[in-house]
């Protein structure tokens, strides 16, 4: 085990919060082309109500942004978690 993986972890539970289940089929298709087209509502907990502020939007987005970083396939291309604090806070 390495930090890489506890990142790669953090990924998965943050998107696991932020789509109200295990992110298993997002998590397999990260590798394919069509990811490129998916939409942020289609990745969000449906329970979610999507009306948010121009800053709330540009939050969850940075959140979801992360999360996928983490979950780069090549542990050496992962965040740090101290990378991921800077740009939360």
């Amino acid at each position: 085990m390495t930090t890489k993986c506890d990142v790669y972890s953090f990924g998965v539970v943050v998107l696991e919060t932020m789509m109200g289940r295990h992110p298993t089929e997002l998590i397999s298709s990260l590798s394919e082309p069509s990811i490129q087209n998916k939409k942020l509502k289609d990745i969000l907990d449906s329970r979610i109500p999507l009306l948010f502020s121009r800053k709330d939007m540009q939050e969850i987005v940075l959140i979801v942004t992360l999360a996928l970083t983490c979950l780069c396939p090549h542990p050496k291309s992962r965040p740090s978690m101290q990378e991921i604090a800077n740009e939360l806070l």
